[in-house]
């Protein structure tokens, strides 16, 4: 609705007469804006006039005092005191010949029940010593627009700080059996090793027991680079081979059954490259830069043998390494069920990890069962900052505010860089009013998994910054960014918007209704009027006493769905 201005006629001037003199009120008076409007939660009025030429006593005093009404209660703005040209008063002076102009300026914070309120000028003066006390107030302005408080931090989703639970964890085990130089023979030190009894083990176990599965199990041949690729070639598909029969043997002896995968390498040079980059070998960086220089395998080989200072401590500590075969299985480990975790979660907490709890909190369709969960993970696991910021979005959801508040702060004493936290701090901070705090959090929750830019255009429009506000909705559906389209009268824009929220609730149809009323959409209102009314009934309460809707005062239709 554009700002129009509230223009008093000459009616409005009163003279008051006090030993044949009068008492001049200012005339031709004007409120920017009018109807009155919140802005950054604040209400603001600029008010002026002017005092006719020959008509304010020269001992006259006069005060005024903006007063806004509403209900029974009222809000009472700074005075300004005007006095003639030989009044001995202090105030602003009014040349009696020449008149002169009117100026106050009426600001107040909002609450809700100055939706429907009035705004008024109060009087009082003197003419020498003969005091007016008993004036009627002249009402000069209605009020409020307040569409720009529909912005609520409530329209921002928080951010979950989420668990890393996995029903299915695999874990890897390896040994390594070693051969002699240019052979592929078993020899018992390497079957028999702890690494091979351990890997053994492993596989059995995994085999046997109910929670855990075998993935994979690999058998590789190697052979080092020294000699003929043929050579090599060779050994490593018969170590690859000998190994895998003894494997075999052991798992049928162990009743296991699963498919084992074969490969081989038949020069390990990236083996070579790992054992040297770890070595104590002198002149190593040397070698190093022979692997970079040249790919070709045989001259690599006849390169480093070039190096006789080095190559005996390479034949000596690195080869022999190389020259084996590596059993490998991946275990699948199996987690609980979901029916199972539900059950620990709501008997016996102690048992269930940190991530199976907050996985648990995932299961449960009530906020309070989830709330539960989580107070029961702060309990056990007080130092992780995930279930008190999760315990917080459910409190901020259900309007207890101040517990979100609280959790937050704890969830930042743990980790108070965290973006997600500070997210949720900021819109609680918003919904809390402290905007202070929300611009702090804010600038800390750069990398948040929410949509930051939406709660920056929250922050915005309820500071009644709209340019950056809308810079920051961008092309954001929600309502929020349906009301900065309001507010910059951009109504298709707004409508547009609404139609595309996600979740749309009664705030959307009531905002529907607004952009129906400036439009002249009869239609629009009574139909967005009434989904609204239907989705929160505490809509019609609000609808009658909206100054968006003055036009439809007397609006039978309008009526029957507000009343």
């Amino acid at each position: 609705m554009k700002k129009s201005l509230f223009l008093m006629s000459a009616v409005a001037v009163v003279m008051l007469t006090a030993c044949n003199k009068e008492l001049q009120k200012p005339d031709d008076l004007v409120v920017n804006p009018s109807p009155l409007t919140v802005v950054g939660g604040q209400v603001n009025a600029d008010i002026t006039g002017t005092f006719p030429v020959k008509k304010f006593v020269k001992k006259a005093v006069l005060n005024v005092t903006p007063v806004l009404k509403y209900g029974d209660q009222e809000v009472v703005g700074e005075t300004i005191t005007y006095v003639g040209e030989k009044s001995k008063e202090n105030g602003k002076m009014v040349n009696y010949k020449e008149g002169g102009t009117y100026s106050q300026h009426f600001n107040c914070k909002y609450v809700p029940d100055m939706q429907k309120s009035e705004l008024y000028l109060r009087f009082s003066g003197k003419i020498g010593k003969k005091e007016f006390n008993d004036i009627p107030d002249m009402k000069i302005a209605d009020g409020i627009i307040a569409t720009s408080q529909l912005a609520s931090a409530s329209d921002n989703t928080p951010a979950v700080t989420p668990d890393k639970f996995q029903r299915v964890i695999q874990e890897m085990q390896e040994a390594d059996i070693r051969f002699l130089i240019q052979q592929a023979n078993l020899r018992n030190s390497e079957t028999k090793s702890e690494a091979m009894k351990n890997l053994q083990a492993a596989i059995k176990d995994a085999n046997d027991d109910e929670h855990k599965a075998i993935n994979k199990l690999e058998v590789s041949g190697y052979a080092s680079p020294d000699g003929s690729t043929k050579l090599n070639e060779g050994l490593a598909k018969q170590r690859q081979s000998a190994a895998q029969k003894f494997l075999q043997n052991q798992m049928k002896k162990d009743k296991v059954k699963a498919e084992i995968e074969s490969n081989t390498t038949a020069e390990d040079w990236e083996g070579f490259k790992s054992l040297m980059e770890n070595s104590n070998i002198q002149d190593k960086d040397l070698v190093l830069r022979v692997l970079n220089m040249y790919s070709d395998p045989e001259e690599r080989e006849a390169q480093i043998k070039n190096l006789s200072a080095v190559y005996k401590n390479i034949a000596d500590d690195i080869l022999p390494e190389l020259r084996r075969s590596r059993l490998i299985l991946t275990t699948d480990l199996i987690g609980k069920s979901d029916e199972e975790i539900q059950q620990l979660a709501k008997e016996d907490a102690a048992q269930l990890s940190l991530e199976e709890l907050l996985y648990a909190a995932t299961l449960e369709d009530d906020a309070n069962e989830k709330a539960k969960i989580y107070q029961k993970a702060i309990e056990l696991y007080p130092n992780d900052y995930r279930a008190y910021n999760n315990l917080g979005m459910i409190y901020f959801e259900q309007g207890n505010v101040a517990e979100a508040r609280r959790c937050y702060q704890k969830a930042l004493e743990i980790e108070p860089n965290n973006p997600d936290v500070n997210y949720n701090a900021a819109i609680a901070a918003m919904a809390d009013g402290d905007m202070e705090k929300a611009e702090e959090h804010l600038g800390k929750a750069a990398g948040t998994s929410a949509d930051l830019n939406a709660a920056m255009g929250t922050y915005y429009t309820m500071k009644g910054d709209y340019q950056n506000a809308k810079n920051a909705y961008g092309n954001a559906a929600t309502n929020n960014a349906a009301v900065q389209q309001i507010l910059d009268e951009d109504y298709a824009g707004a409508r547009q918007t609404l139609a595309n929220v996600q979740k749309p609730n009664a705030t959307t149809a009531y905002l529907a209704a607004i952009v129906g009323a400036r439009t002249n959409d009869r239609e629009a209102v009574y139909a967005n009027l009434k989904t609204a009314i239907e989705k929160d009934p505490a809509m019609k309460d609000k609808a009658q006493k909206d100054i968006e809707f003055a036009k439809f005062a007397e609006d039978e239709n309008f009526l029957a769905i507000v009343k």
